[in-house]
């Protein structure tokens, strides 16, 4: 199933697009696309009878905001350096382990909402990434299998990213990773049913129509499944929780110099096989 939540910030409503294109209310059957609905195998299987017996009234989706695709997210972990091209494109060394980081809830927009530089900025950087949403609490888990086994489903995010306050001021990459509207993140949540192979997809993302990440998931270091067992060694994850899997080459850090960091008025588009497309305008914080 394709999940979303569409409406004005703040006020969004569940929503299914089903496989013509028709999108379908949900709100007549669940309060909203989030961890306890993720964790409901019931209220699941609820949506998909309604959905094959066309039960589900249509939406008019001319003028509709598409918000986030999931409501109250617990916390966002974020996985660093994953890519072997994106690490040898920065002069870095792929790591040992994963590289974990985090982004606060509070950065998540929706996947064609505004993203604001923020004030100071001069190395404001782009990072299409493929989002994992967890959809069984996940503790100790002991294989890789096991960690695609708690994966709810899948969606696009935009990991962006101020190097400077990343990198140059000291202290962890906090300060470059959780600047407002920092993760926009959708449009869709498609359920793990519908992602035979998270290892088998493309990424790419263009800047003013120029392509720039042009990359696919079997370049990851540590693969989705290695991922949720390694980070559940560290931290329990809860339904609803969110994993950003890293990035493939392309990026402006690691381009020579002038390096092309994002400016107001800039127009970023970004898409994952089968998970959708985001489109944003960059303006000043």
């Amino acid at each position: 199933m394709k999940l979303l939540r569409v409406g004005t910030a703040g006020r969004e409503r569940p929503a299914l697009l089903d496989p013509d294109g028709t999108l379908r209310d949900l709100s007549g059957l669940v309060a909203d696309i989030d961890g306890t609905l993720l964790a409901d195998e019931d209220a699941l299987g609820r949506i998909r009878r309604a959905a094959a017996a066309g039960e589900l009234p249509a939406l008019e989706a001319a003028g509709l905001r598409t918000g986030p695709p999931l409501a109250r997210i617990g916390k966002i972990v974020c996985i660093g350096l994953n890519y072997h091209d994106h690490a040898r494109e920065t002069g870095a060394e792929p790591p040992a382990e994963p590289v974990v980081f985090f982004k606060a809830p509070d950065t998540v927009v929706g996947p064609d909402d505004t993203v604001l530089i923020p004030r100071g900025s001069v190395k404001t950087d782009w990072e299409v990434e493929l989002a994992v949403v967890i959809g069984r609490t996940a503790r100790y888990l002991e294989s890789a299998e096991a960690g695609l086994a708690h994966v709810a489903g899948y969606a696009v995010a935009h990991d962006v990213s101020e190097r400077e306050f990343q990198i140059e001021r000291g202290g962890t990459w906090d300060k470059g990773k959780n600047c407002e509207t920092f993760n926009p993140l959708g449009p869709w949540l498609v359920t793990a049913d519908e992602v035979p192979d998270p290892q088998d997809l493309s990424l790419r993302l263009w800047v003013n129509g120029e392509l720039k990440q042009d990359g696919t998931t079997a370049e990851q270091i540590f693969p989705v499944g290695e991922v949720v067992r390694y980070v559940s060694r560290f931290m329990t994850l809860y339904p609803g929780d969110v994993l950003n899997t890293g990035t493939p080459a392309g990026v402006a850090m690691g381009r020579p110099e002038p390096k092309p960091y994002l400016r107001a008025g800039d127009v970023v588009e970004l898409e994952v096989t089968g998970l959708g497309r985001q489109r944003q305008v960059f303006a000043q914080a």
